[in-house]
């Protein structure tokens, strides 16, 4: 099958090679995916540069998230049959023709959504429910702050706290951005290029819970935008890894600092967000409530230009690589 390679460098036009490699197989409890498009994600670019190493057992071609039909059935699966439209959340292999995953990991097409659409959805609605939800304890009625609210995480992070019932602020830099997040739901969007978040969220009555993929300088603001007993989300750190704080902040305020990756957490545990994802988010999915915006479509042969894409963070939304076409 043709696949996208990591040969050798960190860029991606001498690091990123399209090749023909051994088609994978469906083990036990596993189905093969014939893949029509993956989504293109940051940390994708990490594993790139070789900084984030696929867990142990996981295919080493990049690519977390796929949507295709299935191919194939391992043994003791009964929840799927050849054929079925899926989309799923990998530990690695979906910039590739076909990709193996857990059964338990594999999410239902839509109807309404075409796969297209469908492989920006697994990453970025585990990601979002498990640390927004789950380990952010978002509810109806509070505020969250969500930080780069064009990226993937963010459009996704701000249409599901809003089916909640959760009021949201998020940031963004410029103003064609701005302008495009709250037409997305955001209740109040701040331009950081013009405006400092912190400010902002303590004269808009605070927030409870913060989405953070920024990190750096962006940590002692989070500290000052929350109010007490508010929750501190970190999921990424692309302004940078070391933060300083005063932590008898924290402590008067009572605040929960929490941080999570996905890419490494058991079988068994990603099974159960999948479970949970299916009952309650699905349903925002179904009816319209959460939909997750294409920025641009790649061609497989063409990947380098879709981590460029991310890499320059113009996109609103997702970027996709299309693998094959969808006849289903």
């Amino acid at each position: 099958m043709r696949a996208v390679t990591i040969e050798g460098g960190k860029g991606p036009a001498e690091a990123m090679h399209v090749a023909d490699v051994q088609n994978p197989t469906a083990g036990p409890g596993e189905i093969l995916i014939r893949v029509i498009a993956a989504g293109v994600n940051r940390p994708d670019i990490s594993q790139r540069e070789g900084n984030y190493p696929p867990p142990p057992g996981a295919s080493d071609i990049m690519g977390l998230e796929v949507a295709g039909t299935v191919a194939a059935l391992g043994e003791g699966v009964t929840q799927w049959r050849i054929g079925d439209r899926v989309c799923a959340l990998l530990a690695g292999g979906g910039y590739a023709e076909f990709a193996r995953v857990d059964a338990r990991h594999a999410l239902p097409v839509p109807a309404a959504l075409t796969l297209i659409n469908a492989a920006g959805l697994p990453e970025t609605l585990f990601t979002v429910f498990t640390n927004l939800f789950e380990r952010g304890h978002l509810v109806a009625g509070e505020t969250a702050l969500i930080h780069g609210g064009n990226s993937g995480i963010g459009v996704t992070a701000i249409q599901m706290a809003k089916a909640a019932g959760a009021r949201v602020i998020t940031t963004v830099r410029g103003a064609d951005k701005a302008a495009r997040a709250k037409a997305l739901g955001a209740d109040i969007v701040i331009d950081v290029t013009t405006e400092d978040f912190a400010t902002r969220c303590r004269a808009e009555g605070g927030v409870n819970v913060v989405l953070d993929i920024i990190g750096g300088d962006y940590f002692a603001r989070n500290i000052e935008a929350l109010n007490p007993d508010g929750r501190l989300v970190q999921i990424a750190t692309m302004g940078g890894e070391l933060v300083q704080t005063n932590l008898l902040t924290l402590m008067f305020k009572r605040l929960t600092l929490t941080a999570s990756t996905l890419r490494g957490r058991p079988d068994d545990e990603k099974a159960r967000l999948a479970a949970e994802i299916r009952r309650q988010v699905l349903p925002w999915i179904e009816t319209g409530k959460v939909r997750i915006p294409i920025d641009s479509i790649f061609p497989l042969e063409q990947a380098t230009e879709a981590h460029r894409t991310l890499e320059r963070s113009q996109q609103f939304g997702k970027v996709v690589l299309l693998v094959a076409e969808d006849n289903s």
